[in-house]
């Protein structure tokens, strides 16, 4: 699972970040400061209109663009209700990562032919690129 999260972090362009918080003590927030300046993040979360200067979406839906992939940085109950929407909007992969997903969530997406990422945090998949970046000079 690890080397697939390396693969999407190497060819992503664009993230969508559900859960995405402007509070430093959040989870939400440590995966947005890690992407946003290697990517282009959609920030989704409906009590926001910004994020460090960057546009926020209520919703997966009023996202301008498809992301390569939407990440859920969502309380594990929240992820599950709102991964039959994001299936049915056409997510192109999921990205649950630990403590923020259910089992049912990725049985979900595995029933509905959607990639996913689940048990992987982002913030330390990205730190392993990094490293493997400095090591082979890529």
């Amino acid at each position: 699972m690890m080397q697939q999260a390396l693969q999407v972090l190497k060819n992503a362009k664009s993230f969508a970040l559900l859960g995405a918080s402007a509070e430093p003590g959040k989870y939400g927030h440590k995966v947005f400061q890690t992407l946003k300046d290697h990517y282009r993040v959609f920030p989704v979360n409906p009590k926001r209109t910004e994020i460090d200067g960057t546009p926020c979406f209520s919703s997966y839906g009023e996202v301008p663009e498809k992301p390569d992939a939407v990440i859920l940085a969502l309380a594990p109950q929240v992820t599950e209700a709102v991964v039959p929407t994001l299936v049915a909007q056409g997510a192109p992969l999921l990205w649950l990562p630990p403590e923020c997903f259910t089992d049912a969530a990725v049985t979900r997406c595995t029933e509905a032919g959607v990639p996913v990422i689940y048990d992987i945090c982002p913030v330390a998949a990205f730190a392993t690129l990094q490293r493997q970046r400095a090591a082979f000079g890529t």
